[in-house]
């Protein structure tokens, strides 16, 4: 009998395999619980077997001690993050190295993007002391929470006196420049009062990956422990589903290009600039990556100190895949 699974994540396209069927796997029926927000660890949501996770959230825990969930080396979510730098269309600024001695202001101090997008501006030469921060909500929309968190560090990290949003703070030359992982209403429009502070942000990007060899993983997937612990070949299933799904959906978008005017150039792009596999899953094709991400969160003192690859995503669950998948039917 198919064991009964239950993941949230957010809505991606390339989900859509999976929920049309044309993806499966009959050791397991997956219940897609689609979520706004990510959930947190798995192990700690009422009805929930697995989800997307925060990659920075879940490096913090494990080095914690928290172990009621399993980390599974898949990135539903890879992006660069030049392109989540924003200011106002009159702003100097076109380079990173423009913002060294400015004011920058974050959604989210920990967050792995932002983590990422902060590494990029390292990768400029701009220091994070090179910089004042500040953290708070984009627009009046979002709600007021504490963005910070135990970073806050006064008269260099800090939350945004009255929570005034960062937007109008652009706006009256207050802030710089803003970390943003999604764009503000109207930003993609012509009359849009910001721009990114970057003018060709896949020039960036590519030299990017040249210098570092990966797109940087924002989200990864886990699993609760004690549903591992009865289907120990579950996080390579639930893996391996996932990136069937992602290449089927990505076949269909090389065939049917049109379902945006100019995909057909991002797909080019893509095609010459990235090498085949860039975003292939599991420990070892991503240890660069992992690596890179706990060294700098180490440096950005968001963890006290690094931890392998291995320790957070556990490649014994690998090879106790087909020995207790076989046990629990023999």
């Amino acid at each position: 009998m198919p064991v009964q699974l239950r993941i949230a994540m957010r809505d991606w396209d390339f989900l859509t395999p999976i929920l049309l069927g044309d993806v499966s796997d009959e050791r397991f029926d997956l219940t897609l619980m689609r979520v706004a927000s990510l959930p947190g660890n798995p192990s700690g949501v009422e009805g929930v077997d697995g989800a997307e996770v925060s990659l920075s959230r879940f490096v913090q825990q494990k080095i914690a001690g928290h172990g009621d969930d399993i980390g599974i080396a898949n990135f539903p979510m890879r992006a660069f993050r030049h392109r989540c730098i924003i200011t106002c269309k009159t702003h100097t600024a076109r380079s990173l190295t423009d913002l060294k001695g400015g004011r920058i202001g974050v959604t989210g101090w920990q967050d792995s993007g932002n983590t990422w997008t902060r590494h990029a501006l390292l990768d400029a030469g701009v220091r994070l002391e090179d910089v004042r921060w500040f953290a708070g909500r984009l627009t009046a929309n979002h709600p007021s929470v504490d963005r910070l968190g135990p970073f806050a560090q006064p008269g260099w990290i800090e939350a945004i006196d009255g929570d005034v949003p960062m937007l109008e703070l652009l706006r009256s030359g207050t802030l710089d420049a803003v970390f943003t992982p999604f764009m503000p209403e109207g930003f993609f429009g012509p009359d849009s009062e910001f721009r990114p502070v970057l003018d060709d942000i896949p020039a960036a990007e590519a030299a990017y990956f040249d210098t570092y060899g990966f797109v940087p993983g924002i989200h990864a997937m886990a699993l609760a422990s004690e549903v591992v612990a009865r289907h120990a070949w579950l996080p390579e299933a639930l893996s391996d589903l996932l990136d069937r799904a992602w290449a089927l959906w990505s076949a269909k978008r090389l065939r049917y290009s049109e379902t945006s005017p100019w995909l057909f150039d991002e797909q080019l792009r893509v095609g010459r600039l990235l090498p085949e596999g860039w975003n292939r899953s599991g420990v070892e094709e991503n240890r660069a990556m992992i690596d890179a991400f706990v060294d700098t969160a180490y440096r950005q003192k968001l963890i006290p100190k690094r931890v392998a690859a291995d320790d957070i995503f556990s490649p014994e669950i690998k090879r106790a895949e087909l020995q207790n998948y076989e046990e629990d039917n023999a």
